[in-house]
């Protein structure tokens, strides 16, 4: 291995490991509450060590977002080009597609749905900024196919696809933000994929014409 190639891993394991260092510090303290002083501490960098690799801490858990999104698009796209599956079990597909999401990096599952929701999406640079949009258009036009698929087959009713992936998508992270407040009261039990199962079970029943 030449010197450049031994650099760019070492750089590499840097960034993994100070990405690592965010989760960990983003869950216990919250977005708000860490700073790159404590996420330098648990990482055994510098902040200035940081600050090579990202702008500030906004574009740190950014990019957090864009490697759990990553995931998202995998698995929607997944469900919805999976051939032999009709327009209805590719809906119960996403019981399993989204539960397989959160189970992969529960943490920052959790961390992201909580920064999706704060201002701090405002403050990214907006390469960082069109990127994350143009994630979440994909995920979201995968899970509106299955929708759209349906309704061409004539067995879900005539309503907008996106506004389906928009109830979907609402059910998971509000149901993900509630498992981990339950989690405080009983951490033994997964209270998330038994609801999970009945949410899009009532949703599909729903979206059925007769």
């Amino acid at each position: 291995m030449g010197i450049e190639e031994r650099k760019e891993r070492e750089k590499k394991m840097r960034r993994r490991q100070i990405m690592d260092a965010a989760k960990k510090t983003f869950a216990a303290k919250g977005f708000g509450g860490a700073t790159i002083e404590d996420i330098a501490e648990e990482a055994e960098f510098s902040p200035a060590t940081l600050y090579l690799y990202f702008k500030n801490k906004d574009e740190l858990h950014a990019s957090l977002m864009l490697e759990m999104l990553d995931i998202l698009i995998e698995k929607m796209e997944g469900v919805y080009s999976q051939d032999g599956l009709s327009p209805e079990e590719k809906v119960k597909a996403l019981e399993k597609a989204l539960y397989e999401v959160y189970e992969y990096d529960t943490m920052n599952v959790i961390n992201v749905l909580r920064f999706q929701s704060s201002e701090a999406l405002r403050n990214l640079s907006p390469e960082l900024s069109s990127r994350i949009k143009d994630h979440s258009r994909n995920y979201l036009r995968a899970i509106a196919g299955i929708f759209e698929d349906g309704m061409q087959e004539g067995v879900f009713l005539e309503r907008h696809p996106i506004a389906f992936a928009d109830i979907v998508w609402a059910v998971f992270t509000g149901l993900v933000l509630w498992e981990h407040t339950k989690k405080g009261f009983d951490s033994s039990k997964d209270f998330l994929r038994p609801t999970l199962g009945l949410a899009i079970e009532i949703i599909s029943k729903g979206i059925k014409k007769n």
